[in-house]
This record gives C-alpha cells, structure tokens and sequence, in this order.
C-alpha cells in the first residue's frame, strides 16, 4: 500500500508542478521560465533574486507561488514517509497472501524488492513524463481546463528578461482597448514614460528599422525595454497581468 501511494504521491507532484507551470505560462511568463519557477517554488530550491522578482512583483503569480510552495512542503513529507515506509518487511508480508511467499521471498528480501520496483518505477516515470508527445498533450489538456474554468485569464503579455528594480524586456500585443493601436510611435509617446520599443513583429516578420513614424497596429507583438509596471500600464494589461 505504501509503495502505491509513493507512486501515486511522485504523480500528483508532477501533475501540480505542470499545473504551476501553466499557470504561471499564462499570468505572461515564457514557457521554460513558467517550467523553472514552477519547480523551484514546489520544490523550494534554485529560486535565483532577479528571476524572483517576475513572481514577487505580480500579485497573481505571488498567489501561485505561494500554493506551489505550501504543496511542496506537504508533498516532500508525503514522499518520505511513504519511500520509508516501503522499505519496511510489514508493508507488503502482511498485505500479499500468496501460498508459499515465505519460500521464494523471505521478509528480509521484501524491502530490496520494493526499492527495485521503486526505482524501476522511477524510470518508467522519468520516461514518461519527459515523453514529448505525452508531455505536450497533458499540458495542452491542464491548459484548456484551466482557461475553461476562468482560474487564470491569460494575458498578451510575455516578459523575456528582468532586470533589477522592475525594468526588463518584454514583448506585449497591441490590442484595441490599449488606447495606442493605430497611432505612430511619435504620437503613442512611450518614450514619455522610459519605454524604449526595440522591435516590432508583425505578420511573422519582425521589424527593427523602425521611425517615429512607423505605426503601431493591433495584434502587434512589440519589444520593448522599460519598467514592467509602465508597460503594462501604457499597453493596458495592468489589470490582467
């Protein structure tokens, strides 16, 4: 019983984890950061100051993180205490009642089978669930079920890299309520508020020659450089991200 709730307990840790991972994929975060964070938070380590600050400065992935780390910690004891007591003689002698057992399997012999079948187990797990395919498939489903349920809005925003005191490189979607879609560079005044547009992408190709001219259209994908909090603000996100 033990050894099955050990298996089922290495299970529900990845579940949550990918759920984590979605989740914070979806408040903006690029996927194989939302993936870090996610494991860093459910495990509570490799959680580095600068990337900290993607999830301490938004109150929704806070709200994530902080569920990921209370599992964590729960889910870390589960494990523990179920491997421990697997390895014990009693957790399986007195659960299978097979004529003859004793014979063929004395007590002692039950707990380096239990570990073999533990660590056969693992990497029938590690095969699975670094599996491509499945892996894609079970996050495409946590994903779909998580929009359905309205848990998390996703968000056109994505930030690429951070800095320190909240300024980073993020790429956001002009969208029709931003206030800026139709208007030139020159006219939406970024510049005003220390947003610096690097790039634009638009269509499936992306234009770095840009002017103060060059207009601003929605479905954008605009990178730019500034303080989050302003780029959000300026691109209309702040309520969503």
């Amino acid at each position: 019983m033990n050894l099955f709730l050990f298996l089922l307990a290495i299970t529900v840790a990845f579940v949550i984890v990918r759920i984590g991972a979605v989740a914070f994929e979806l408040t903006g975060l690029e996927w194989s950061l939302a993936k870090f964070q996610a494991l860093s938070c459910f495990t509570g380590t490799g959680f580095t100051t600068k990337e900290a600050e993607l999830i301490t400065g938004n109150p929704q992935r806070r709200r994530i993180a902080s569920v990921l780390i209370v599992l964590g910690h729960a889910g870390l004891v589960t494990l523990v205490a179920t491997f421990a007591n697997s390895l014990r003689p009693v957790s399986l002698a007195e659960k299978i009642q097979i004529p003859f057992l004793h014979l063929v399997f004395p007590a002692w012999l039950l707990p380096v089978m239990n570990l073999v079948v533990i660590i056969c187990a693992g990497l029938l797990f590690y095969r699975l669930f670094t599996h491509a395919k499945f892996t894609s498939r079970v996050t495409e489903y946590l994903r779909t079920k998580i929009v359905k349920k309205k848990i998390i809005s996703p968000v056109t925003f994505e930030e690429l890299l951070v800095a320190t005191g909240g300024y980073g490189v993020s790429q956001i979607e002009v969208c029709a309520e931003s206030g800026i879609a139709g208007k030139s560079l020159a006219e939406a005044d970024l510049r005003r508020d220390g947003i610096n547009v690097l790039a634009i992408e638009r269509g499936g190709r992306t234009m770095t020659d840009l002017s103060a001219l060059t207009l601003l259209r929605e479905q954008d994908k605009v990178i730019c450089f500034g303080r989050l909090e302003s780029i959000r603000r300026r691109f209309g996100c702040e309520g969503v991200a």
